[in-house]
């Protein structure tokens, strides 16, 4: 059964499903000389890994169905930065910056789920300690983009 929120947490399944994806075609593409940031991206796969299980045993345990696709605005984005790289947006102030754009996505998901008064007290414990965690990984992103300017 669909509630406000399941549909809230399915929302965001589908956010760190994007958030996974990207970083995983990131790493792909990444060269040698920012091969730190691998290591970096795919800590922050783990992360929305992690994230969208913890959502989807939350559904469960509401009655809902899980959603485990993406979405449309994150094949879209995904599909941005395919086109990037063929014109040279590899650097790795560009690569930073791509990553800060979808931390900032990431981040305004989490936060809007917040501020939806229907949602559950259990949904809204895991979905603000969450939060937590994707908002550092917005700052850290965002402290090595200006750090490559």
């Amino acid at each position: 059964m669909e509630t406000k929120t399941t549909s809230v947490l399915n929302e965001l399944i589908e956010i760190n499903n994007d958030r996974v994806a990207g970083f995983e075609k990131a790493i792909a593409d990444i060269n040698d000389e920012n091969i730190d940031l691998k290591e970096l991206f795919q800590r922050y796969a783990a992360q929305s890994r992690e994230n969208s299980q913890e959502l989807a045993a939350l559904v469960g345990s509401e009655g809902g169905d899980v959603e485990t696709g993406t979405s449309v605005s994150g094949s879209l984005h995904r599909a941005w930065i395919d086109v990037k790289a063929l014109f040279g947006g590899s650097s790795r102030e560009s690569i930073l910056s791509e990553a800060e754009r979808g931390e900032d996505a990431i981040k305004k998901a989490y936060r809007d789920a917040l501020e939806d008064i229907e949602l559950s007290g259990n949904a809204r414990a895991v979905i603000s300690r969450q939060q937590s965690g994707i908002d550092a990984a917005h700052d850290e992103v965002k402290a090595l983009r200006d750090a490559a300017k």
